[in-house]
């Protein structure tokens, strides 16, 4: 991922030095299991903690000849040590080393996105909280629809990242396994048990049947599920894109003193960070993509997942990792205004209540067809301009007659839409993620 969009700790653990670490790191776990095991003389692992070093540029030197990372990886901690070199990578193939390191790097990747997913989560939760009760136009298809609550839209969008949070630690513990059973799989030249010592040791499973690799079906579920995040945040950056229209300005993202919106319109005060989220979302469903592509490797392994999962995976992680740090910016500083909240609410002249007169005139009359066909003839006027909706039916005498001028102005009243909000909100609150 470019720098532009790349947050300091979450690139780090994508550079080719963080990289060799954990390789080293897995080497290191290696050789105190086969020294448990009688396979390795005493003091190895300490004498490789001790001496080996991490060279990224000795590495890239290296590898500009031998054209293959892991060899020159090794190579150039070889070169640092004595006799000890010899059990280095002692019956390991590079995928060995490459998929339990990157597993190892995932994991500790997730962890970050985990926790910065948790506190986008209680922003919402407090932010639904805040304007559960303030009411503003509940639109479908961009049309104006019934009275909603903006707490009530924004306990939706907690919702779903709970889902979504569900749907994430499932995907990291699936990447959290690592291999050492060889060329094919078949752990032909370490037992099972330095296997699973190891694995031990790095706080991660054993696959239980791998090839050369573990299985990638493993890595596009993981791609999967980013791709999924990233498109709540987007939906969350969208709606805030609408609602920042001029048309509609009921809320704005934070506009910063001294910022400046456009190179040539002064006034332009322009949703950018809700679009820059939108345009990276773009780039995870393309990740998602390789992901699943990666899955069908020829007969136990080629290295075509290899090259696209070196982008893929870093820059997944890198992009979301960004998109909800600038989401929780927008949040935090979110500007609402409930005065044009209730301008546009009140826009249509009352059609936003057209419903539950429906559904009044229905039980009086006990003929749906006939009420539908008054209110939508009402509706459909005011559509058209002139009296309002709520003017058109109380100069409507058989409306009158069957509702009573005190009901129908109780109609009208948005807080009738709002006696089971109290109950959802429960609902919603009441599991383990709305204790955050």
């Amino acid at each position: 991922m470019i720098p532009r969009y790349t947050r300091r700790e979450m690139g780090r653990l994508f550079t080719d030095e963080h990289r060799f670490r954990v390789w080293l790191d897995v080497e290191i776990a290696h050789l105190e299991t086969l020294e448990e095991h009688g396979l390795a003389p005493a003091g190895t692992a300490a004498a490789v903690r001790a001496h080996g070093r991490v060279r990224p540029a000795r590495v890239k030197e290296l590898e500009a000849t031998l054209h293959h990372d892991v060899i020159a990886f090794l190579t150039s901690v070889g070169e640092e040590l004595g006799p000890e070199k010899a059990h280095l990578h002692y019956g390991m193939t590079s995928s060995d080393l490459v998929d339990t390191a990157q597993a190892l790097i995932l994991r500790e990747a997730a962890s970050r996105i985990a926790a910065d997913w948790e506190r986008l989560g209680r922003i919402l939760r407090g932010l639904a909280e805040r304007y559960r009760g303030l009411p503003c136009v509940g639109r479908t298809h961009g049309v104006h629809a019934e009275p909603i609550t903006f707490g009530f839209k924004i306990l939706g969008w907690f919702a779903e990242c709970e889902r979504q949070a569900a749907r994430f630690g499932e995907a990291r513990e699936g990447v959290s396994y690592g291999k050492l059973s060889g060329a094919v799989g078949t752990a032909a030249h370490l037992p099972l048990s330095i296997e699973e010592g190891v694995m031990r040791r790095l706080g991660l499973r054993a696959e239980p049947v791998a090839t050369q690799v573990v299985p990638r079906d493993r890595h596009a579920h993981l791609l999967s599920v980013l791709a999924g995040m990233g498109v709540t945040v987007e939906r969350i950056a969208t709606e805030i894109r609408h609602l920042q229209k001029t048309e509609v300005r009921e809320v704005e993202e934070p506009f910063g003193a001294g910022q400046k919106g456009s190179s040539a319109m002064p006034h332009k005060r322009n949703p950018i960070l809700c679009e820059r989220i939108a345009g990276l979302a773009r780039l995870l469903r393309g990740y998602a993509i390789v992901g699943l592509e990666d899955v069908p490797l020829w007969h136990e392994r080629d290295i075509s997942h290899s090259s696209a999962e070196r982008v893929a995976l870093a820059d997944a992680f890198t992009a979301l990792d960004y998109m909800i740090d600038r989401l929780r910016f927008v949040l935090e500083g979110l500007v609402v205004r409930p005065a044009a909240m209730q301008t546009n609410l009140d826009a249509t002249g009352g059609l936003v209540y057209s419903q539950r007169v429906l559904l009044a005139l229905t039980e009086a009359w006990g003929d749906r067809e006939r009420a539908y066909h008054v209110v939508q003839g009402h509706a459909m006027s005011a559509w058209e301009g002139g009296a309002s909706f709520r003017d058109r039916l109380a100069g409507d005498a058989q409306v009158v007659d069957a509702l009573g001028s005190d009901r129908l102005a109780v109609l009208f009243d948005p807080e009738g839409f709002f006696t089971s909000l109290p109950q959802i909100f429960e609902r919603v609150l009441a599991t383990k993620w709305g204790g955050i």
